[in-house]
């Protein structure tokens, strides 16, 4: 395939682009032809053929390019912010059994404290997802795990109901980045064939800090009592501030100013450079009436220069760029290209942009599929901390928080089948496709859950009412809740920004708002439907929710192409605004 036919799958200005559509090869490709594919195309590829989305720079300051152990220390550093911050969320459930006693703080407090916990995730990662754009990633991460560390202070000094509620505004607030922040950092770095994979062990960090952090804290209290589980995620807090002002790389890098190099024999041999420019913009014109304008300016922006002995045209790649020194890499406010003064009034615009995403179908089924999980880790929590502490169960601190290993082990092995199996089916589907990949191939994955997860709830709820051995009650019920969690997430954050992989930003919180906001209603209800229902009727409610909910993936699969489609117009209009911020304000 030469570049001219792949470029309606990278040029989101060709007629027939449609987002979420990716070629993921030039050809079927075997050792032989990888030779000739490169006469035919100056697509950047792996060894193995698989065209690199987005296409990298050759600026050796592109994340893109990072070598590895860069990209592997960066990574580390963001999945350890995920797991803490996931942790230190979760870990309040762990001392309400002694907090009750001192004080008399009842549970329903401090599931109120939950619920505020969640609106604070969602309300935290909206808010700061201007800062990401403008001032870059790295200052939104700071900022959160400020916030975190104030959180834990307070808690470690709660002495009574309204300690409890309000520390939890900002602890919520510290896992604000990892809800949004963190996948667009995955994005800068790593390209799309290997988001699933990446986004696996995000996944993994996530589930380790929810279902090992309460168990950790529960060891905490038990050994030295409650405050030190705020006292401890201070302390962690602090020093982490530490490590990512000295070691942390920005990630926000504005490849639009860079371009790759391109065979002109494989686009319109007999173009001269103008030429070649009047077709793109001629291209540029299919599209709807408000994208005109804006196109023509990124047009009349872009210098054609001829190479006449290799018959390229030459973009500017930024090879002879020099790697940016060390202090500069790690500096904590990294300005966008397009940020005007001190981007006060670009902030509120692009706050009030992001709403938009509600306009994209993906956006609202993967905040409904991860909601929905948030909701049951309330519902399940809360009736392990009402059942599980009185006879005949009479399980202390350190036994509840025991009952999280079986969820973590399935969540463990849910990620392994969402990232690992899941990179394996998409690829196999793409190579029957001859390499194209369409963004609905990752909801296949979503099938096993819908017969896993009702199961697991059932066998929780009802083993919980009958009494039944703990090796099938949370054993194998919350095993099974886990593993649902462990890939739920992924497959739907791995859609979305298949979907649509220049709005990841936008798109995460756009999910995170959804999810959030699920899981804080399932909060305040969760305690009086319990009591009102029981535990059996409750989890079967629960369990039809998420059998609708799966089921909603079925018009997704048959008709997910064509709302990608539909969307197409809206979606480059919105990339168009959210970067042409700044250029409309110069005006």
């Amino acid at each position: 395939m030469s570049a001219d036919g792949n470029e309606k799958y990278t040029n989101k200005y060709h007629p027939d682009f449609v987002p979420g559509t990716i070629n993921f090869m030039l050809d079927r490709v075997d050792a032989k032809n990888l030779e000739n594919m490169d006469k035919q195309s100056k697509l950047k590829v792996t060894k193995d053929g698989i065209v690199l989305h987005p296409q990298p720079s050759d600026s050796p300051n592109d994340p893109l390019n990072w070598n590895k152990w860069t990209k592997l220390g960066q990574f580390a550093l963001l999945c350890f912010i995920t797991g803490f911050t996931a942790a230190t969320s979760n870990d309040a459930g762990s001392v309400q059994d002694s907090m009750n006693e001192l004080y008399g703080i009842s549970y329903d407090a401090m599931n109120t404290g939950a619920g505020v916990l969640f609106a604070s995730i969602g309300l935290c990662t909206f808010i700061l997802g201007p800062t990401s754009a403008l001032y870059g990633r790295k200052i939104t991460y700071v900022i959160c795990i400020l916030l975190g560390l104030g959180g834990a202070v307070w808690f470690g000094h709660s002495k009574d109901t309204a300690d409890t509620i309000w520390s939890q505004l900002f602890v919520g607030a510290s896992e604000g980045c990892a809800e949004a922040t963190v996948q667009l950092s995955i994005s800068d770095m790593y390209f799309a064939h290997q988001l699933s994979g990446t986004l696996t062990i995000y996944i993994l960090a996530t589930s380790v800090g929810t279902y090992l952090g309460p168990l950790i804290a529960g060891f905490i209290v038990e050994y030295v009592g409650f405050r030190w589980v705020g006292w401890i995620a201070a302390i962690i807090s602090g020093v982490l501030i530490i490590v990512m002002l000295l070691t942390q790389y920005e990630t926000n890098f504005d490849r639009r100013s860079y371009y790759g190099q391109i065979d002109s024999s494989s686009v319109h041999p007999e173009s001269s450079g103008s030429e070649q420019a009047k077709k793109l913009e001629e291209e540029k014109k299919v599209q709807n009436e408000s994208s005109e304008s804006l196109i023509a300016s990124h047009s009349s922006n872009i210098v054609l220069n001829t190479d006449i002995e290799s018959g390229k045209f030459m973009y500017g790649t930024g090879a002879n760029e020099p790697r940016k020194p060390f202090w500069k890499r790690v500096q904590l406010i990294t300005p966008s290209s397009n940020l005007q003064g001190l981007g006060i009034k670009q902030y509120f615009k692009l706050l009030f942009l992001m709403l938009r995403v509600f306009w994209f179908p993906p956006v609202l089924l993967s905040g409904l599929l991860w909601g929905l999980q948030d909701a049951f880790l309330t519902f399940y929590l809360t009736t392990e901390d009402t059942d599980y502490y009185d006879p005949p169960w009479s399980y202390s601190d350190t036994g509840v928080a025991l009952m999280n290993v079986p969820c973590a082990i399935g969540a463990f092995l849910g990620c392994i089948y969402a990232g690992w199996f899941s990179d394996r089916v998409v690829l196999k589907l793409a190579k029957r496709r001859n390499g194209i990949h369409e963004a609905e191939d990752y909801l296949w994955m979503l099938v096993t859950i819908l017969i896993i997860d009702p199961i697991g709830l059932m066998i929780f709820a009802v083993g919980t009412d009958k009494q039944w051995s703990w090796k099938i009650t949370y054993t194998v019920g919350l095993g099974f809740i886990g593993f649902s969690f462990g890939c739920a997430g992924d497959i739907a954050m791995s859609y979305l920004m298949s979907a649509y992989p220049e709005m990841v930003l936008e798109g995460m919180i756009g999910v995170s708002l959804i999810n959030n906001g699920i899981g804080c209603i399932f909060t305040f209800a969760c305690s009086p439907w319990l009591d009102a229902m029981g535990n059996t009727n409750t989890y079967a409610i629960l369990t039809a929710l998420q059998i609708i909910a799966c089921l909603m993936i079925i018009p997704f699969m048959k008709y997910g192409k064509r709302m990608r489609l539909w969307t197409k117009k809206y979606y480059i209009s919105y990339i168009e605004a959210r970067d042409g911020v700044s250029s409309s304000s110069t005006n």
